[in-house]
């Protein structure tokens, strides 16, 4: 079914082994569902809002709330593009595009969560590199940033192989104890470099006023 007062909702990256989206309502409750099951140890804290610590019925909800509200809250000076990813056409995690004042900064950020069963087997890299190149081949962004905690490797990894570099250190406060938080910037030349993973996308013209562009530079 195409949504004409809603397009994001016809875009689609796909990868060698995923294909990321705007989740309907059963995706949505999906993921919700995914994030009940966990996505990371308990007795570790890999984001700065700790969601997960509420009980089960609550990151179910809230998850599914929080979806739904990126596109209520939705306008082209502030926008975040949260795409279900699908693996063999389940539901593996979530991986966010999100900006302000894109159009005047041309810079996006990334964030995201995997479910624990679906994590080390390179998932994590496919798919920021599925949303780098919309930002960069499909939006014209200059630059895309994103920061992990020091104590997650996987994180610093995935960033480390897709080109971004350090940019920084920043200390927060997570469940009342002092953390620190590595900014990660990856600049177009280095994306350029290091690209390395095949990404189509499908059903980007009809959004980019939404994303607050026009025709990206160079096309």
């Amino acid at each position: 079914m195409e949504l004409h007062y809603w397009p994001p909702y016809g875009l689609r990256l796909t990868t060698p082994r995923l294909e990321l989206r705007l989740p309907d309502l059963e995706l949505l409750d999906e993921m919700a569902a995914l994030a009940v099951a966990g996505v990371h140890d308990p007795a570790e804290m890999p984001f700065s809002i700790p969601w997960t610590d509420n009980p089960p019925e609550q990151v179910g909800r809230s998850s599914f709330q929080h979806l739904l509200g990126t596109i209520a809250q939705w306008s082209p000076e502030k926008w975040t593009m949260s795409f279900a990813v699908l693996h063999e056409g389940k539901v593996v995690g979530r991986q966010d595009l999100f900006a302000t004042d894109f159009a005047v900064t041309r810079q996006a950020e990334t964030g995201s969560w995997l479910g624990l069963a679906h994590q080390g087997q390179g998932i994590g890299t496919e798919m920021r590199a599925a949303v780098a190149h919309l930002a960069f081949e499909g939006l014209g962004a200059r630059s895309v940033i994103s920061a992990a905690m020091l104590e997650n490797p996987r994180s610093l990894g995935v960033s480390r192989r897709i080109g971004y570099r350090p940019d920084g250190l920043e200390v927060i406060s997570v469940r009342g104890q002092a953390r620190t938080l590595q900014r990660l910037r990856l600049e177009r030349a280095d994306w350029e470099a290091r690209r390395t993973v095949p990404v189509e996308v499908a059903g980007l013209e009809p959004c980019l006023e939404l994303f607050g562009v026009g025709v990206p530079d160079g096309e």
